[in-house]
């Protein structure tokens, strides 16, 4: 999944965080989501290279389809009027700049976001993705973001939880298909080591499940992307419901990892094409205002260049 890393302060003009959303869940399930009537950076000149590199089939429909789970604050969200916003809508609009084409964003539950590609529901995954060696048997990345993942308690912390390995034998949320899931599992000789149990995971459908399970109490924490835990932190009820622990030993967060575009590997042209894209907004400034606008410039990705499998750019 995700798991992206980012530990960030979305900015609070930037409406609708994560259990605000839930009750608004069901009017935005439509496969293409309702998008922002006007998003500067959809506005931006074509770049003549990438656009020639993108293969005619996308050139001809004027449009790619893009998988996303939405709602998964920063990445993307409704804002107050049930405009899409986020991250990943934004640099998805300045990319279709780039290429001269639409990058639509459409809702797709994560644990069916590959598949979605691979019946061709979808064209490309920007769903703050991250980008490991298992879905590399996959996928192609163009990576675009470079972050951990972070803890998020109850306000006050009431389980006195300041690091990973606080976690043992306590039950803690994560999202269905995620990473964190996975590498929490990976914890469990640790925590035998120090007289504890194991961490008992329970892998909920929506981040804003998991937000909710940690609300109510059955669940002491959720483990997600540094990003979206801190947007919550800030956001969630005046950011008087969660609270972000910190550990000194990790300030970007937890294991982190590339995040990126996901494409199949049979079309790699359409790789190449994203690629140039992100490289123009780079170099014109638009990727770092991006990020600017949602307090995440600590993540950037430095250097970008398409990771086949086994090789980072």
């Amino acid at each position: 999944m995700r798991i992206t890393p980012r530990s960030v302060t979305a900015r609070t003009a930037v409406m609708a965080a994560g259990l605000a959303l839930a009750t608004g869940l069901a009017a935005c399930s439509a496969e293409t989501t309702p998008a922002s009537n006007s998003n500067p950076f959809s506005e931006g000149a074509v770049d003549p290279a990438a656009a020639a590199a993108l293969p005619e089939r996308y050139k001809s429909a004027g449009v790619i389809n893009v998988a996303s789970d939405i709602p998964y604050p920063p990445m993307e969200m409704f804002d107050e009027n049930q405009q899409l916003t986020g991250l990943d809508y934004d640099l998805a609009q300045a990319l279709g700049a780039k290429l001269g084409v639409r990058l639509e964003l459409q809702t797709q539950a994560f644990d069916s976001i590959i598949p979605s590609l691979q019946s061709g529901k979808n064209d490309i995954i920007m769903s703050g993705m991250n980008d490991t060696p298992e879905r590399q048997e996959t996928l192609d990345f163009v990576d675009y973001f470079h972050a951990g993942f972070s803890i998020l308690v109850p306000e006050g912390n009431p389980g006195n939880i300041t690091t990973v390995l606080d976690l043992c034998d306590k039950d803690v949320a994560v999202q269905k298909a995620t990473v964190q899931a996975e590498i929490l599992r990976t914890y469990e000789q640790q925590c035998l080591d120090k007289g504890s149990k194991p961490i008992r995971v329970s892998e909920l459908p929506l981040e804003t499940d998991v937000q909710t399970a940690v609300r109510s109490g059955k669940a002491a924490a959720d483990v997600v992307d540094s990003a979206v835990a801190a947007y919550a932190a800030t956001t969630a009820g005046d950011g008087k419901i969660f609270d972000l622990v910190k550990d000194p030993a990790n300030p970007a967060g937890y294991n982190p990892v590339y995040t990126g575009i996901g494409v199949l590997k049979k079309d790699a042209e359409l790789s190449k094409a994203l690629l140039a894209a992100l490289q123009s907004l780079i170099a014109d400034g638009t990727y770092d205002q991006i990020l600017a606008k949602y307090n995440l410039s600590d993540y950037t990705v430095k250097e970008t260049g398409l990771n086949l499998g086994g090789t980072k750019p």
